[in-house]
């Protein structure tokens, strides 16, 4: 299985990226960033790209892929609704356009969150962001799934790019352990995430296109086939 990732560097990607190179099942992995990882792995090549919303110079990269794991996002502080949207919407639009035009019928995973607004009424901003981005993408042809984490767990190295987010982790990491037991369906990890994308694209798999932290950490719990 061959997969594109796009938010590598960022806290999810760094799980999802993980989970794809230690599973047996994926061949290549294909990084889509602005700059480099860092890191070096036999399955593992890196495309460099500054404009999110023309990928028209990537299509050469873009072929024979089985799955698209989208993970590329900003925090809301500090941004218009107008910046916000371009980063939120118009770059996944143009990613999942641009797989779906070279690979039909490819699997599309989304990192939403907890909370976002599938009626695009509602009036917290990222909310409704989220769910516009959220619609357009299931109404494509693609074999779309939107994941809505609540608080994930970073691990394995795993780290914010927003400091405001480094902070929190730092000063709740310990708290996991309770939320996870008195709240499971609102927590999950990056390793979770990971293998749950994973798990969406393999054949048969039974899972709702929309997943909360209760179904990730349930098909993240799986074991590799």
């Amino acid at each position: 299985m061959n997969i594109v990732v796009f938010g590598a560097s960022g806290m999810v990607g760094h799980g999802v990226l993980r989970a794809c190179l230690l599973d047996p099942s994926v061949t290549g992995v294909l990084v889509v960033g602005r700059g480099p990882l860092g890191i070096s792995h036999p399955k593992l090549r890196e495309v460099l790209h500054q404009d999110f919303t023309d990928l028209s110079a990537l299509a050469p990269h873009l072929t024979d892929l089985d799955a698209c794991f989208y993970c590329l996002g900003v925090s809301v502080a500090g941004r218009s609704e107008a910046e916000y949207t371009r980063i939120t919407y118009d770059f996944a639009l143009a990613a999942a356009r641009a797989v779906a035009a070279h690979n039909p019928g490819i699997t599309f995973t989304y990192v939403s969150g907890e909370g976002t607004d599938s009626t695009e009424r509602g009036r917290t901003m990222w909310a409704r962001v989220k769910g516009r981005t959220e619609n357009a993408l299931l109404a494509m042809d693609v074999n779309a799934y939107m994941f809505r984490p609540g608080y994930i767990q970073p691990l394995h190295g795993a780290v914010s790019k927003t400091r405001l987010y480094r902070v929190m982790y730092t000063l709740t990491s310990w708290l996991y352990p309770v939320l996870r037991r008195i709240a499971p369906s609102h927590t999950t990890t990056t390793e979770h995430l990971g293998r749950a994308m994973l798990a969406v694209t393999r054949p048969g798999a039974q899972c709702p296109r929309v997943l909360d932290s209760r179904e990730i950490n349930r098909l993240g719990a799986q074991r590799l086939p």
